[in-house]
């Protein structure tokens, strides 16, 4: 479900291009210090995200270490302070959840096998983080009834997503924790939408359960302009909690995602449908 929150590389400059990369590099440097290269093929943008909102909220210092790139080979600069190792830890707790889901949906193997090396590292990170472990479990527990009984109320199923992102992005219990939950809350809803977006199509295909089957059925002239709609008010109210955060540091590049970087996919799956209908 998770990776729609990335930046739009075109519209940066090369300095803020090369400070993401910093975050994303330090960010895939602590997964794999904590938890072991099994934990560097969860790295996400999401996570990448958080870790530059926080950064900027909070002022962070970042130490900056110089590492080996197996990926993309040379050195590559990394930044790394308080907030790369808890978007870390996050980032396991998250995609634990996703590697079981995954599992339990399409039987997918490999996915089993990664969740079941990640079992210790997730079983120490819900004694760590207890507020967070109970809105995932939260989360699962009824998204699953909720999706078992096909929920038609998109406010209602997106909400369980942004709830729980909302925990996760509320990082500390201070006078900023309001807002970062809200900001999370709304993306999470988009997130989850947009996830729904992008699938519709299979769902239909295989009869599985989709929020916006409804809406697409009864009234398919309208679907595509309703759809956007109701994403656009999503991350125009993550915006604005944006806005009303006090963030100078890497302001440009939290402006980037939020207001380009996130239609990415959006906009790819409109080109897709574009050429679909072309070749009819």
């Amino acid at each position: 479900m998770f990776g729609y929150i990335t930046v739009n590389h075109k519209s940066l400059s090369e300095e803020n291009r090369q400070e993401y990369q910093s975050y994303y590099c330090g960010l895939c440097h602590v997964l794999k210090k904590s938890n072991g290269r099994k934990a560097q093929l969860l790295l996400n943008y999401d996570m990448t995200f958080l870790v530059i909102l926080l950064t900027g909220l909070y002022e962070l210092h970042n130490e900056e270490v110089t590492l080996p790139c197996a990926v993309h080979p040379g050195k590559k600069r990394a930044w790394i302070n308080d907030a790369t190792r808890y978007a870390s830890d996050m980032n396991i707790l998250l995609s634990y959840y996703n590697l079981v889901d995954d599992w339990k949906d399409d039987k997918n193997l490999p996915k089993h096998v990664l969740s079941v090396m990640l079992r210790k590292d997730f079983a120490r990170l819900t004694v760590k983080y207890p507020r967070q472990a109970r809105a995932l479990e939260h989360y699962v527990s009824r998204l699953d009834m909720l999706e078992g009984k096909r929920e038609e109320n998109i406010d209602a199923i997106s909400g369980l997503t942004g709830e729980m992102l909302g925990e996760i992005f509320a990082w500390k219990d201070d006078i900023w924790a309001e807002e970062l939950h809200c900001l999370g809350f709304y993306m999470g809803k988009f997130i989850y939408l947009m996830d729904a977006y992008e699938d519709l199509t299979k769902d239909e295909r295989r009869g599985e359960y989709n929020p916006f089957e409804k809406m697409a059925k009864e009234n398919p002239d309208e679907f595509e302009t309703w759809s956007k709609l109701i994403l656009t008010s999503m991350m125009s109210e993550c915006a604005k909690s944006f806005e009303r955060l006090p963030i100078l540091l890497h302001a440009d590049i939290i402006r980037n995602i939020l207001y380009s970087g996130v239609w990415s996919k959006y906009e790819y799956l409109q080109q897709k449908k574009k050429k679909r209908r072309d070749h009819k």
